[in-house]
C-alpha cells in the first residue's frame, strides 16, 4: 500500500519559456489549424497580447520542464509496471502566451483504493502559474497502481 503521509508533498518550482516553435511543432501534431496559435498578426486580430496556447498545452510544458524526482516513482516509491494513466483533466483560468515565463509545481492532492486495496490512485495536481504570478492552469492527473 501507498504511504498516505505522503499527501501534500511538492515538487520543486520548474520554469520554462513558451516558444513558437515547440507550439508550432504541438499543433502540428494534434492537427490544430487556428492560425491564432500559429501566427502572430492572427493572435492579434483575435484580441491577444501575443500568441496563445490551446488549453492543453501546460502538459507539454510540464514534459518539457520535468521535476527532478517524480512523485509517484521517486516519492511513493510505486512500480512504474504496476502504474497505468488513470485520467487527465485541465482548467484553464487564464491564457498562456508565447513568450510566457511558466512556473510549474506538482503535489499529491490524494491517495485511495478500490477493491479492497486491488487498485490504488494517486491524485496529482500540477499548478501553472506565469511570470506575473497569475494562475493559468491547473491539471489533474490520476495514476492507478495495481495491486
Amino acid at each position: 500500500m501507498l504511504d498516505k503521509s505522503k499527501i501534500g508533498a511538492e515538487t520543486e518550482v520548474r520554469e520554462i519559456t513558451v516558444e513558437a516553435g515547440m507550439l508550432r511543432l504541438f499543433c502540428q501534431a494534434i492537427g490544430e489549424a487556428n492560425p491564432i496559435y500559429r501566427d502572430e498578426e492572427a493572435a492579434l486580430k483575435a484580441g491577444y497580447r501575443a500568441i496563445p496556447t490551446p488549453p492543453t498545452y501546460a502538459s507539454v510544458l510540464s514534459n518539457l520542464a520535468p521535476p527532478k524526482s517524480d512523485l509517484v516513482i521517486g516519492v511513493l516509491k510505486a512500480d512504474l509496471g504496476r502504474m497505468l494513466h488513470g485520467e487527465q483533466g485541465f482548467t484553464q483560468h487564464k491564457p498562456i502566451f508565447v513568450g510566457d515565463r511558466i512556473r510549474l509545481r506538482q503535489r499529491i492532492a490524494d491517495i485511495y483504493d478500490k477493491k479492497g486495496g486491488a487498485l490504488e490512485f494517486v491524485v496529482l495536481e500540477t499548478s501553472v502559474t506565469n511570470q506575473n504570478d497569475e494562475l493559468c492552469a491547473t491539471m489533474h492527473t490520476i495514476a492507478v497502481l495495481r495491486n
